[in-house]
């Protein structure tokens, strides 16, 4: 795969999929054409093969250039999203800039919805078409089990075990789970299967598919996207949601009530459970009322 078009994927990626800010996705593509540049410099390498030592020669030769922390640690996460985005496509194997090492700046917390805020977003569907019904249990989907984009365009009907509770989802890397789905979540897919799909003439290749367009196709990223962003400015809520920020708000709301990291780290998907540990810096007053319950220099009889 060629620089130009590996880029341009990468940056609908994080779009559609991430919903990062246009100055982010910006930012990224910036840091990429750097590497290009340095890629051409040396033996034109692509993004295919590109080797880790020559991503290790690239980030030193910019940290001399850069002194930075901020900039440094941007252009380690932009290298790292980018082959993360090409493994998931199965472009390269591996990620030539997993074991890259960050400057210590600090992290950003992802934005989340409170459960009124969500419900708010999936009443404001309007229900009087077909679409309507449908993306009612995207959103259901998205926030009842914690998918990424990629994971509900490609659930299937064979992926759906409802006498257990279960669904089967395909993750990053082919990586297979199991996630427990509600009854509720259950509810709205049954109705939407019964009432919708079920009479929609589907194109042979996409039959297993779940979520489907109104031509009988699997559903786009971009079209998940938009059903978000919809639903979201109907509803006159403000922040800046895209369809990730269902799976946050699925595990924030998971961990505020209960659920353990492990727990919770299976049912995401995250290969690591440092990944899964920035949810326990969303909500500052849990902990503060965690310790004031459980440390005894906080205990009323002190």
């Amino acid at each position: 795969m060629e620089w130009i078009s590996a880029i341009e994927n990468f940056q609908e990626y994080l779009w559609l999929e991430k919903g990062l800010s246009e100055n982010t996705r910006k930012a990224y593509v910036r840091d990429l054409a750097k590497l290009k540049l340095f890629a051409a410099e040396n033996h034109a390498l692509d993004p295919s093969i590109i080797t880790k030592e020559a991503i290790q020669d690239f980030v030193y030769d910019f940290s001399k250039k850069t002194k930075a922390a901020k900039s440094q640690a941007r252009l380690i996460s932009s290298l790292k999203s980018f082959f993360n985005f090409l493994q998931e496509d199965e472009i390269r194997k591996d990620n030539p800039a997993e074991l890259l090492e960050s400057p210590k700046i600090g992290f950003r917390l992802p934005d989340t919805l409170n459960h009124q805020e969500v419900q708010k977003i999936i009443e404001s569907v309007d229900l009087s078409n077909s679409e309507g019904e449908r993306n009612r249990t995207i959103l259901e989907t998205l926030y009842g089990c914690g998918l990424r984009v990629s994971e509900l365009t490609n659930l299937r009907l064979s992926d759906l075990f409802f006498e257990e509770n279960f669904i089967r989802v395909i993750g990053k890397g082919e990586k297979q789970r199991l996630v427990p789905v509600s009854d509720w979540t259950i509810k709205y897919i049954s109705i939407y299967i019964q009432s919708i799909r079920n009479y929609q003439v589907i194109k042979p290749q996409y039959k297993d598919f779940l979520f489907l367009n109104r031509r009988g196709a699997k559903l786009t990223r971009e079209m998940i996207f938009i059903i978000v962003k919809n639903a979201v400015a109907n509803s006159g809520i403000k922040k800046n949601v895209s369809p990730h920020t269902f799976r946050h708000s699925y595990a924030t709301v998971l961990l505020k009530n209960g659920a353990d990291l492990r727990s919770i780290q299976q049912m995401l998907g995250h290969e690591s459970i440092t990944t899964t540990e920035i949810y326990t810096h969303l909500d500052k007053q849990q902990l503060r009322d965690a310790i004031e319950k459980f440390h005894p220099f906080y205990k009323s009889d002190q």
